[in-house]
């Protein structure tokens, strides 16, 4: 596919993927949908990639939806905008929630409606200091979509999830941290480095340990505590078996770093 609305590269294992309509504020439109599944399907079935970046061009990271975009025209007929959900964000948000690496959100502005909830869909975000989120549905009539209903109190707790939700107010990012909201809050001229030394550590790290570890910590609110033992007993079977807990054990026993493959 020939990419007009993201730009996507590979590099050592580590996957780059930036929404690319800075002039938008990288606002969605159904055609961006389009590629970022394109993309999504290649760095699943490339058993080299090892991590994913998501980015915003410009000084947004993503304004959410594109109003102007055809699928939500209003004119003489409303738009079905429960269809855009299930089309394009339910199958974007569960991609990324069981992509076969882990995730990192970059967060290099505004993070806003939709967008908000694509960097909380992956598995850690940094944000610059200059960075906000933003659930702006109640400004328009709307509810929290993209998960937003189910990230917020998941990770700040029902108050502070029902308040940004339902009065549409900035979170700067330092506060963001502060709540749990995301991992880390740093300087904006620090940001790019910051991620790039962490996707370098994840690239290096056991891929499907990471991935099993996601799927376990997503599973554990709706697990009683035994149904929880047994899928962590599941996965340590699955690893346990793995080439890399045999070179993690072989490392740790010569009192060397471990050189995983991902496998």
């Amino acid at each position: 596919m020939d990419y007009q609305n993201i730009l996507f590269t590979t590099q050592d294992g580590i996957a780059r993927l930036t929404l690319n309509r800075p002039d938008k504020l990288n606002s969605f439109t159904g055609a961006m949908h389009a590629e970022l599944r394109d993309a999504l399907d290649r760095i699943q079935a490339d058993k080299t990639m090892r991590v994913l970046v998501i980015t915003g061009a410009g000084r947004a990271f993503c304004a959410g939806q594109d109003l102007a975009d055809p699928d939500m025209a209003v004119g003489a007929t409303m738009p079905d905008v429960g269809n855009v959900v299930e089309q394009n964000y339910k199958p974007l948000i569960l991609r990324l929630q069981n992509l076969r690496v882990p995730t990192v959100a970059m967060v290099n502005g505004v993070a806003a409606g939709a967008g908000a909830s694509l960097a909380l869909a992956c598995d850690l975000v940094i944000a610059g200091k200059g960075a906000s989120f933003l659930q702006a549905f109640s400004k328009i009539g709307l509810v929290p979509d993209t998960g937003g209903t189910w990230f917020l109190p998941q990770r700040v707790g029902m108050a502070r999830a029902m308040g940004l939700a339902m009065l549409a107010d900035k979170l700067p990012a330092e506060k963001a941290a502060e709540w749990g909201l995301i991992w880390q809050a740093v300087e904006d001229a620090d940001l790019t480095a910051t991620v790039d030394k962490l996707a370098t550590q994840l690239s290096t790290m056991p891929t499907k340990a990471l991935v099993r570890t996601r799927q376990a910590l997503h599973a554990a609110p709706t697990h009683t505590l035994e149904q929880q033992l047994s899928m962590e007993g599941g996965f340590m079977r699955e690893l346990g078996w793995s080439p890399d807990f045999a070179e993690g054990v072989a490392a740790f026993m010569e009192k060397r770093a471990p050189r995983f493959t991902g496998q």
